[in-house]
């Protein structure tokens, strides 16, 4: 029994790892997606009693486990043996699984640590490959199954769980998207691709991340994550765009549930600032009525805008909360829960995750304390310019340079990804047109000051209060360069990162 994660990562790594077990003869092989809602995230012990009831000898987890001691015990239990994949950082004491695998174990010598949970399942895979083409399996009558085809589910969860693109991981990421442009991929990703209006044969490594990644991840936070693995396994192209389209429809009411989440998290922190002089330098926000599937979002939005660690809680039943958080460079998010967990034992109930993001439960009585708690220890951990924002830039470009050649050049040296950023631009420019499209995108024609050619740009999710002003003449841009195909035509347009008015 493959259990997962209700996360892209969780949903690829699940799809690759019953896709491959399969393809070396492993027939009897089913899967089980914890419901964010009902069963918690992991290897839950109510996990684990469905995994019982539906016959499981043995569990395989990906993309999780590797803080589920009750879940293990559990099926321990039961007789059920457990083998953990996962790529979170490991607590203090580790589950007592049958077998571990985790690249950031202390003893371990995998040379990528970085790998996402998608990943750490793929080289699994290969090594039992290894394994069994030396006991003799693959012969006559049962080939040996290629393992590269599944490099575009790979390179989807490597970019959509956002981990550092490290060398390794760049090789991945790159492999999955050639085949995926070169129409190699699962009918899943090709309906997705449909649904999402991209073409295939000039995908980036960012159309997975802001593409394919949230429609995939829509079904996790609102629904049951086995819509998506469902997506990635069937092999009927008309399936997969019924599925598609049922994902596409669910990250809607995501967008829409966010927005109204974003406003009422917004009004809190206008009462904070009319109620002090200074934001904390750690904010968590909690609102009765929003949506625990989504306040991962929400925290990120919170955390670009106020440039602070955020945690935003949502209910969770029985007097519970749950959170989810995301940090700036500076706060090591997992570190600091488990600094407030020594210091305040029991304010928690339980936490988990990376330098960035975290997940995290509580009862809700104990909110109030864990807000001033957890402001107080970022207060004492962040130093006053880590929260001044850094636009990093590589300078100005050329007028010549605003060309079809180099925004060709850039893309065709990606992936880019975390720790590996695209290269980001900056100029002023005489501001000829402004108008909204898709209600909060600004669409916009430039020209540089010094002259050129007339470009195109687009800036994402603008406040609306602010933009467009028709008063504004001229504007300073922090953008990258890209390319918009429309219609069987190509034109360099700008993605604009950051606009300031100038005039």
């Amino acid at each position: 029994m493959v259990v997962g994660d209700f996360d892209a990562d969780g949903a690829t790594s699940t799809a690759l790892t019953v896709l491959a077990l399969r393809s070396m003869g492993c027939s009897n092989v089913q899967y089980l997606v914890p419901n964010r809602f009902e069963d918690g995230y992991g290897l839950s012990p109510e996990v684990v009693e469905q995994a019982r009831a539906r016959g499981a000898e043995m569990i395989l987890t990906v993309d999780n486990g590797i803080s589920s001691h009750a879940g293990v015990a559990l099926a321990h239990q039961h007789g059920i043996a457990v083998l953990v994949t996962d790529h979170h950082l490991p607590g203090e004491t580790l589950p007592d699984a049958d077998a571990i695998v985790n690249p950031n174990l202390p003893d371990c010598h995998f040379p990528s640590r970085s790998l996402a949970g998608v990943g750490v399942a793929f080289y699994l895979m290969m090594a039992l490959r290894a394994h069994l083409r030396t006991q003799g399996w693959f012969g006559v009558t049962r080939s040996e199954p290629n393992l590269a085809d599944l490099l575009d589910l790979v390179a989807l969860g490597t970019v959509a769980d956002v981990v550092p693109l490290d060398a390794n991981n760049r090789i991945l990421v790159w492999q999955g998207l050639s085949r995926i442009r070169a129409g190699k991929c699962r009918p899943g990703i090709k309906a997705l691709l449909e649904i999402a209006n991209r073409d295939a044969r000039q995908l980036a490594a960012s159309d997975l991340g802001f593409a394919l990644g949230p429609r995939l991840n829509a079904a996790g936070r609102l629904d049951d994550m086995s819509v998506g693995v469902a997506l990635l396994l069937t092999d009927d192209l008309s399936q997969s765009r019924m599925l598609a389209s049922e994902l596409d429809a669910l990250n809607q009411m995501r967008k829409e549930i966010e927005q109204g989440m974003q406003s009422e998290a917004l009004a809190l922190c206008q009462k904070l600032e009319n109620e002090q002089t200074d934001l904390p330098l750690g904010l968590a926000f909690y609102h009765p009525e929003w949506h625990q599937g989504v306040v991962g979002i929400l925290a990120s939005r919170l955390k670009e805008r106020f440039h602070r660690p955020v945690i935003a809680f949502a209910p969770a039943g029985d007097g519970m909360l749950k959170g989810s958080g995301r940090s700036i460079a500076g706060l090591h998010l997992r570190d600091a829960l488990e600094r407030l967990d020594t210091l305040h034992p029991g304010l928690m109930q339980k936490f988990g995750g990376h330098a960035m993001a975290a997940g995290l439960s509580l009862e809700e009585a104990r909110y109030d304390e864990f807000r001033q708690r957890f402001a107080d220890l970022v207060g004492e951990w962040l130093a006053g310019e880590a929260l001044q924002g850094v636009i990093w830039s590589d300078g100005a470009l050329q007028p010549a340079e605003f060309s079809l050649q180099t925004a060709e050049v850039l893309r065709d040296a990606g992936p880019w990804g975390q720790s590996f950023p695209e290269p980001a631009f900056d100029g002023r420019f005489r501001l000829l047109q402004q108008r909204l499209v898709g209600e909060r995108h600004l669409k916009v024609m430039v020209e540089p000051l010094e002259g050129g050619p007339l470009i195109d740009g687009i800036a994402f999710n603008v406040d609306t209060t602010l933009w467009p002003d028709s008063s504004v003449r001229q504007v300073e841009l922090a953008y990258r360069l890209d390319i918009n195909e429309y219609r069987g035509n190509r034109s360099v347009q700008l993605i604009i990162e950051h606009l300031w008015p100038l005039s």
